[in-house]
């Protein structure tokens, strides 16, 4: 039996390490994909090793956001071919005809498969992908690049349409990691004005590189005070990504008829007080990852070049440093892991 290079989750809450796995053969709608390059975020590790709710398999292979040529196709495939650039999203497959589905909620729908976390993922050699549900990576994009893309991007792209925010409004992004400094990127590319939030000045001179107006130390300031006195009352909008430094004054943030999204999962309690949440008429929401049609078109951005992510790059064989790097905040922009040797 052939096997090929991989990270692996033996069993829930245990932590990912290299290994070798029987290399997977396609099935019906499937391609198999060369991966080259993958991202890897703190919340695919997070989501592999978590105690499942329903039935998994392990061992696990996490990521998402890996792309590569397609060296083979399974039965029933069409509109690809041998040698096309296809990546990975968070969303695998989905039932495809459920109300959730035909909204363009695929990431919603009950029958979904997660990348990574309920089926195998891209952080190996090789990869399965339905090609129903898979990213055409166009041609001329880096390759580094598009593997950032295809994670924190499709997320950033998700959650800036979450939270509304029009150009000339005022948006806070806290959490200045992978999806906060591509989510500043593509809210100054539609004309809207970004208020940068985070505890580490490294990660605010980022949002300032890709066009942050205002940047905001959590650590040395009183966060929600500065944007309110910043902005004239208030941000229009406010998305929190998993590195927020803090979520229990993100209310404050946003003016009267406000928005708040958060994705990612970040740290801490967001209290809830009604009569706030009434009187002010704030909106709350959740902002689950990407899907195919997002992919689209953080991709399409990134091949005109009004994108481009910043990238800390590692080899596949120094996964365990390059998350240890991630977990600790010592990585700037996006992780990408390298399995084009």
């Amino acid at each position: 039996m052939d096997t090929m290079r991989a990270v692996v989750v033996l069993a829930a809450g245990e932590r990912p390490r290299r290994g070798r796995v029987p290399a997977p053969v396609p099935g019906p709608h499937q391609a198999l994909v060369r991966v080259t390059r993958t991202a890897a975020c703190a919340s695919a590790v997070r989501a592999a090793a978590a105690r499942p709710e329903g039935p998994r398999a392990f061992p696990l292979v996490p990521g998402h956001g890996g792309h590569g040529p397609v060296v083979a196709l399974g039965p029933g495939v069409t509109g690809v071919r041998i040698g096309d650039e296809l990546g990975s999203t968070w969303v695998a497959s989905a039932c495809g005809t459920c109300a959730l589905c035909l909204t363009g909620h695929e990431s919603l729908c009950p029958a979904v498969a997660v990348t990574g976390v309920t089926v195998h993922g891209s952080w190996a050699d090789l990869m399965l992908v339905d090609t129903r549900y898979a990213a055409r990576v166009p041609g001329g994009c880096d390759p580094v690049a598009a593997a950032a893309v295809l994670s924190g991007g499709v997320s950033a792209v998700r959650a800036l349409r979450s939270t509304g925010a029009q150009a000339g409004q005022w948006l806070v992004v806290s959490g200045i990691g992978d999806v906060g400094h591509q989510a500043v990127q593509h809210a100054v590319a539609r004309g809207v004005r970004v208020v940068a939030v985070d505890d580490d000045e490294g990660r605010l001179a980022l949002a300032r590189k890709h066009g942050a107006e205002l940047t905001v130390n959590a650590a040395a300031q009183d966060a929600s005070r500065e944007v309110r006195t910043r902005t004239d009352g208030g941000a229009h909008a406010a998305l929190l990504t998993g590195a927020a430094p803090d979520v229990r004054d993100a209310l404050a943030l946003v003016r009267p008829g406000g928005t708040l999204t958060l994705t990612g999962v970040p740290a801490g309690t967001l209290p809830l007080g009604v009569p706030a949440l009434v009187g002010r008429g704030l909106t709350v929401r959740g902002a689950t990852p990407g899907d195919r049609r997002d992919a689209v078109e953080a991709l399409d951005l990134l091949a005109r070049g009004v994108v481009e992510p910043t990238v800390t790059v590692r080899p596949f064989d120094a996964v365990e440093s390059a998350l240890a790097d991630l977990e600790a905040g010592a990585v700037e922009g996006s992780l990408v892991l390298d399995l084009s040797d």
